[in-house]
């Protein structure tokens, strides 16, 4: 005991200095900022030191000891696993996205901040401390163990199939978290979103590949730390800015009645409504258009043809022929390309169309069956998103990380209360930045606008995260003429606020540190999988300690690539893979894992049918209803939305794995003894 207090006390020291140390870098790059120097060494300087930090951590940390590797040896307080946790859960989708969302989407929103938080609770409850007495490694050991003797054939069949839901889990959720990597690096370094995308990678690398779990916890904590101070610093300046107050929270109920009065005035505006009315034509343009094909395919084609002929043939200026010659470059190679690309043309162009939405309002539509569809929706990403979060194999697995399962009930509690810091601050800075762009940016001249729009228009030149064009040729700024992409808000807050650049550089930092930090997590959930669940328990059950930590490197390093990969092709927005991935989760690991604890009737038979079934309804319901997959909208079930599957998937998983126990024998004495144990009394 007096050698874990001694441990404790030598934690807070060195993490006391870092906090120090880190305050005086900012200090200094403030007084080096107003001296001058450039922008771009700022976000080099961010970008270099922290990563530097992080690899310098993961090298001191590195090791070959098994239960170091996989479990940071078991001997992380309660505080500091707590911290980890937290930084292991804001992921990129929290700290970038999620304000975004809010942004976006007003009181729907928070379906994710209700779902994520809630969801925290149900892992507190149900999972974390019955997993912290089984005394593992991974999650689909404790499946194994639980469902059969963990060797046996019924325990490995119930390990492969969590070991395959664990992967695809944890790879479709650590795809959004190098997006966001990729997205941060292009913007502060000036490098190409792909080359981004992998020096971010070596971060990555350094920490999970040398010290594993060890490695990872004592990073995560340090990069929490720059997360809290990061999220807070432009929150609470705008606060003060808007409502003389620097608690965002407070700061909240006092600017979201004047974000109601400022909504009300552009909503009459004439202006906002002759470009909404331009936005509208330009929709029926694209559903003529479609209607008409394939002819109209043809026409466009021939017509584009002969405007670049007519202005080459007139001398016209060498812009208006570039832009000519883009233009017939990219019209569609065939009428099947040109439908789906008019299609999402068509929604995009009638979205911006719809009247402002009130933030505050909830399921806003209109009618009421499509403010009950809403609602309905709302309700389904809740659902989904809890049952998500308590079947997160890289946060499960922190469960395994503390001295005891007294440690480990308190190191929940402390993860929710870190967690809790940001998500109570998220939706008072979606309010925020919404008020400053709608009463500071909306009727800016054109010819004075702010230069961090040009800086965000320029990350992405093939689909821009900012965009502000002057549709109505009026030469002022209206709320419908401006687009900007959920995953960019936050990054672009404290240009927004007017914030000093060095802020800004601390925000980049700090997103970097959400991303990088969920990477880790799951890229190591991913390679332990494959090492200790596949290789070590079923291939070669003799290997040794060395030859299973080398192996779980060597997988790591594949799998980090391979995701790198898939992230540089940006198959969707962040919180859309995000959501998929938890209602995966939910689907195929929540049924087994909280009967499994619950239920001494279940057996490995109900356990192998409730992953399937789920699994498989979860993945068919989203591939036959999201277009993004290549399904369409009109195969909706309850017109529930394909981020929301495991509200069908998670049913559908309890149900198939009772059924089945039921109609099978009993499992064996083993399995039950299993559950009076892990569910017995501390």
């Amino acid at each position: 005991m007096s050698g874990q207090r001694s441990f404790f006390a030598r934690l807070c020291r060195y993490y006391l200095l870092f906090t120090a140390g880190f305050a005086a870098f900012l200090l200094a790059l403030s007084v080096l900022e107003q001296e001058g120097m450039p922008r771009a060494w700022i976000g080099y300087l961010f970008m270099l030191v922290t990563i530097t930090l992080y690899a310098t951590i993961g090298v001191i940390s590195r090791t070959s000891n098994v239960t170091e590797y996989y479990v940071a040896g078991r001997r992380v307080p309660a505080m500091f696993n707590g911290m980890a946790t937290a930084a292991d859960w804001i992921s990129a989708a929290s700290f970038i996205s999620l304000a975004g969302g809010l942004y976006l989407n007003g009181f729907d929103g928070l379906a994710f901040i209700m779902g994520w938080t809630g969801g925290y609770c149900l892992v507190a409850l149900l999972i974390a401390p019955y997993l912290r007495k089984f005394s593992q490694y991974t999650i689909p050991d404790f499946l194994a163990a639980r469902y059969g003797s963990g060797t046996d054939k019924r325990g490995a069949s119930v390990r492969v199939v969590a070991v395959a839901a664990t992967i695809i889990v944890s790879f479709t959720y650590v795809v959004a978290q190098i997006y966001a990597v990729g997205l941060i690096a292009s913007r502060f370094t000036g490098v190409d979103f792909s080359v981004g995308i992998f020096l971010g990678l070596a971060s990555i690398l350094v920490c999970s590949f040398l010290g594993g779990m060890r490695a990872i916890t004592w990073t995560q904590v340090a990069q929490y730390i720059i997360i809290l101070v990061a999220f807070l610093i432009p929150a609470m300046w705008l606060s003060v800015k808007h409502a003389d107050n620097p608690v965002p929270q407070i700061a909240y109920g006092k600017v979201l009645p004047q974000l109601s009065a400022r909504e009300h005035v552009l909503e009459t505006d004439p202006k906002e409504n002759e470009v909404r009315a331009i936005f509208r034509q330009r929709a029926q343009s694209y559903q003529a258009r479609i209607a008409g094909l394939p002819g109209s395919w043809e026409q466009g084609r021939l017509a584009a043809q002969r405007q670049l002929d007519h202005l080459r043939q007139r001398n016209t200026s060498l812009f208006d022929i570039r832009n000519a010659e883009r233009y017939l470059i990219a019209y569609p190679k065939s009428p099947d390309e040109a439908r789906v690309l008019w299609q999402a043309a068509q929604a995009q162009n009638q979205k911006r169309a719809e009247p402002i939405i009130p933030h505050a309002q909830p399921f806003p539509a209109a009618d009421r069956e499509q403010s009950d569809i809403k609602r309905n929706n709302f309700l389904a990403l809740v659902f989904c998103m809890m049952l998500g979060t308590a079947a997160l194999p890289h946060i499960l697995m922190r469960s395994y990380t503390t001295p005891s399962v007294h440690e480990t009930r308190v190191s929940v509690f402390w993860a929710l209360f870190f967690i809790l810091l940001i998500y109570l601050t998220i939706p008072a800075l979606a309010v925020l930045v919404k008020y400053d762009i709608y009463s500071a940016l909306v009727g800016t001249q054109y010819t004075n606008l702010p230069t961090w729009v040009s800086y965000w228009a320029n990350v992405d030149k093939l689909s821009p995260l900012i965009s502000i064009v002057d549709v109505n040729r009026d030469g002022i700024v209206q709320l419908a003429e401006i687009s900007i992409d959920a995953d960019v808000l936050v990054l672009a807050t404290p240009e927004i606020a007017g914030l000093p650049y060095v802020i800004s550089g601390l925000v980049a930092a700090g997103g970097l540190a959400a991303a990088l930090s969920t990477a880790d997590g799951l890229l190591l959930a991913i390679s332990n999988a494959l090492s200790h669940d596949i290789y070590y328990k079923v291939v070669d059950p003799s290997a040794s300690t060395q030859k299973r930590v080398t192996i779980s490197k060597l997988l790591l390093l594949a799998v980090a690539f391979i995701a790198a990969y898939a992230a540089s092709q940006k198959p969707a927005d962040i919180l859309s893979l995000v959501g998929v991935a938890f209602s995966l989760a939910a689907s195929t690991l929540f049924p087994p894992l909280v009967l499994g604890v619950f239920w001494q009737r279940a057996n490995y038979q109900g356990a192998l049918a409730g992953m399937l079934a789920g699994f498989g309804v979860c993945l068919y319901y989203m591939l036959h209803t999201s277009t993004m997959l290549g399904g369409t909208p009109d195969g909706q079930w309850l017109h529930i939305a394909p981020i929301s599957a495991g509200i069908f998937g998670v049913p559908a998983g309890l149900a198939a794995a009772v059924l089945v126990s039921w109609l099978t024998p009993a499992p064996g004495r083993r399995s039950t003894g299993l559950v009076e144990h892990i569910r017995a009394p501390e």
